[in-house]
Order: C-alpha cells, then sequence, then structure tokens
C-alpha cells in the first residue's frame, strides 16, 4: 500500500483563506480519486484531539492524520531550518510552502519524495502586503525547496514564469490549478438571504481586501466618476486593511459611503448568492497566482472585469472584459469605463455570461487530484 501524505496544516491557520480552501478541496479529492492499493493520510502540526478529529469528519476517507509535537508556528520555523523529524517521510505533497523539506535520493529510497505549492510571487513583488517576518520565511522555504523538493506545483503557467525570474527550479515545475469548491451553491432560502443581506437590486461585486495589490482603492474611486451612474458596489470582505478602511477610502474620493455594502466574510451558499445576483463582477486585483474568484463568477454566468493580470488572462481565456493598465493615476477611470461598457452593452453581458459558464467547466478539482497523483507517479 502506497501512502500520499499531505500536509493539511492549512485548515488549522487562524485565517485559513484561499489556501484553506485549496487544502481543503484538493485533500478531499485526492482521497476519491486514489489509485489503487493508494491512500491518502494527513499531517497536522500540534493541536487538541478534538480539532483532530473535527478535520477528519472535514475529510472523509483519510487512512490516518499525523500531529506533529510542535504548534504551527514553532513547527514553521523547526521545517524552516531542516528540523524535520518523522513528518518528513515517505510520499509527501505541501499544498503550500510550509513542508519538511530535506537532503534526500528518491532512487536510493523508494517512496521517498517531495512536491511542495507556490501559488503566487507576492513575497518578491508585493512584499508591502506581507509581514516582514513572512516575507523572510516564504522566501527561505522556496530556497529550501528549490534545494530540496522534487517537484513544485503552481497554478498557473504565468506563475512559473514569474519564479523563474527568482528561482532555478529547472523542469520540476507542474501547473495544476484550482476550481470551484461544490459547496457553492444558492441557499434554500434566496428571498430572506436577500433581506438579511440587504442586497441592491443591481449592483457592481468586489471580493477581496483593502490591500493595495488588491486594487479594491481603485474601484471606490471609479464610484466617484460619472461612467458608473448611480450603481452601488457590494464588497464581499472586510472593512479594512491595516489603517485603511472603506469610509475613509470613499471620503476620499468624494464618493457617499451610502453607496457601498461591505459584507465582510461571507458562508458559501450567501456568496453564492451575491454572485448570482450581481450586474457586474469586478476583480481589481494587480497581482494574482490564479484568479478563483473569476471561476466562481464564471460559474453564475456573472459578466467579470479584471486588470490585465497575466495568471488571470491565463485563466479567463478570453471570457472577460479586461482593462489594459496604462498608469496608477489612470486605473480607477479604465474601471469606471468598463462597468458602463458591460452595464450598458445588453449583448455583451449575455456574450460574457455564456462564455464565462462555458470556462468554468474547464476546471475540476477531481483533475486536479489526478494531476497530483500524475505526478507523483512520474516521480
Amino acid at each position: 500500500m502506497a501512502t500520499l501524505r499531505v500536509i493539511i496544516d492549512q485548515l488549522v491557520a487562524p485565517v485559513p483563506g484561499g489556501i484553506g480552501r485549496y487544502t481543503l478541496e484538493l485533500t478531499r479529492q485526492l482521497v476519491a480519486t486514489a489509485p489503487r492499493n493508494c491512500d491518502v493520510e494527513g499531517i497536522v502540526s500540534a493541536v487538541p484531539a478534538e480539532k483532530a478529529a473535527e478535520l477528519e469528519a472535514r475529510i472523509p476517507g483519510l487512512a490516518g492524520l499525523h500531529r506533529a509535537t510542535l504548534a504551527r508556528r514553532e513547527l514553521a520555523a523547526a521545517w524552516q531550518h531542516g528540523l524535520i523529524g518523522s513528518s518528513g517521510d515517505g510520499m509527501v505533497h505541501a499544498t503550500s510552502l510550509l513542508a519538511p523539506l530535506r537532503k534526500h535520493d528518491r532512487r536510493a529510497q523508494l517512496g521517498t519524495q517531495s512536491a511542495v505549492t507556490i501559488h503566487d510571487v507576492v513575497p518578491w513583488t508585493h512584499p508591502q502586503t506581507l509581514t516582514p517576518r513572512g516575507v523572510a520565511w516564504h522566501k527561505a522555504m522556496a530556497k529550501r525547496a528549490a534545494k530540496f523538493a522534487d517537484a513544485i506545483v503552481v497554478p498557473t503557467h504565468a506563475v512559473a514564469e514569474d519564479l523563474s525570474r527568482y528561482l532555478d527550479f529547472g523542469d520540476r515545475v507542474r501547473v495544476i490549478g484550482g476550481a470551484v469548491s461544490d459547496e457553492l451553491t444558492l441557499p434554500d432560502d434566496p428571498a430572506e438571504r436577500i433581506e438579511a443581506l440587504n442586497l441592491p437590486d443591481r449592483y457592481i461585486l468586489a471580493v477581496g481586501t483593502l490591500e493595495p495589490r488588491k486594487g479594491l482603492a481603485a474601484l471606490i474611486q471609479a464610484l466617484a466618476l460619472p461612467a458608473t451612474g448611480d450603481l452601488p458596489l457590494v464588497i464581499a470582505g472586510p472593512e479594512g486593511w491595516g489603517e485603511v478602511d472603506v469610509a475613509s477610502v470613499a471620503a476620499s474620493a468624494g464618493v457617499d459611503s451610502s453607496r457601498i455594502h461591505v459584507l465582510g466574510f461571507l458562508s458559501d451558499s450567501d456568496l453564492a448568492l451575491v454572485l448570482e445576483r450581481a450586474t457586474v463582477f469586478v476583480y481589481p486585483s494587480l497581482a494574482e497566482g490564479f484568479g478563483l474568484p473569476l471561476i466562481e463568477a464564471f460559474g453564475f454566468g456573472t459578466p467579470v472585469i479584471h486588470a490585465d493580470v497575466p495568471a488571470l488572462l491565463e485563466v479567463a481565456a478570453g471570457a472577460t472584459v479586461v482593462v489594459e493598465r496604462t498608469t496608477p493615476e489612470a486605473y480607477a477611470g479604465q474601471l469606471a469605463d468598463a462597468i458602463q461598457q458591460v452595464v450598458d452593452d445588453g449583448a455583451l453581458r449575455n456574450r460574457l455570461s455564456i462564455s464565462g459558464l462555458d470556462r468554468a467547466r474547464a476546471f475540476s478539482w477531481r483533475d486536479s487530484a489526478e494531476k497530483v497523483w500524475q505526478l507523483h507517479a512520474d516521480l
């Protein structure tokens, strides 16, 4: 029996985020698609027994759950410095850079191999959006991956190309993208949830935080321009980031704060409802490794606008309206013009809806999991 040991520790992070979702969905499908005589084990930091039981319930079919002796923060530091322990034994797949990497010879030690996942190049291109400690850790772990990992998984060819500017992984890079969760489904009581969320009849939708690379400040500034009319903006995400908040950005832009509805973090069913009802989904992010929100919007036939970020262009494959950025100062106006284009052109909205639905079918977690199994078989 061959066992694939998956690092699922992101699921116990204080804020699991997108990588947490990636970890959960991929691991579930790795269990579901395991070849004959193969199974899947989870690896996690030191967590209480009840938390371990919760993880096993969320990922049914795990052959076991290996709990390290160190808590999450200490485990990350230990692995950064090469203190591995038994977590590094066997066939290991890390869903992020948190990985037990050490020197090994997979030909002499049959069944010993390691693959890590690098989701984006933000620590190099936008370090100001992370803590200094986080930047240092990511760069150190990427160097360990370059030295010891047998394979590097990235979500897009764009990330692979960007990474090559900072580290030499040779031919070890594999592109394996993500997909939309099966849990992103409309609620049983849509009318009740619409009222509870106070959703307008028509609105621009955005997701994310006010951190600089997400571009939400420019989108808020676009509301001040005539091209956006009086359409309100609905944001699925937190009120602020650092010392910046939505109200202050709106005030600076001369936008009435009543036009902006901040919903905070949403359940899967509420997010599905908000996506499905949006007039247009705008993803103004300036740097991404994959862009899962695009595919989520595609799945509900919602027209999408985004910036000309290489990874987003790759994922969208022509199913969106692309804002070709010129200067930071012009970006808000470019977003406003794109919004007006989509809102005023019914034929364009219909074409975007159809092409988006078609593009969404190109992504599945099952396909991603099968590619991971193939990767380890090739090693």
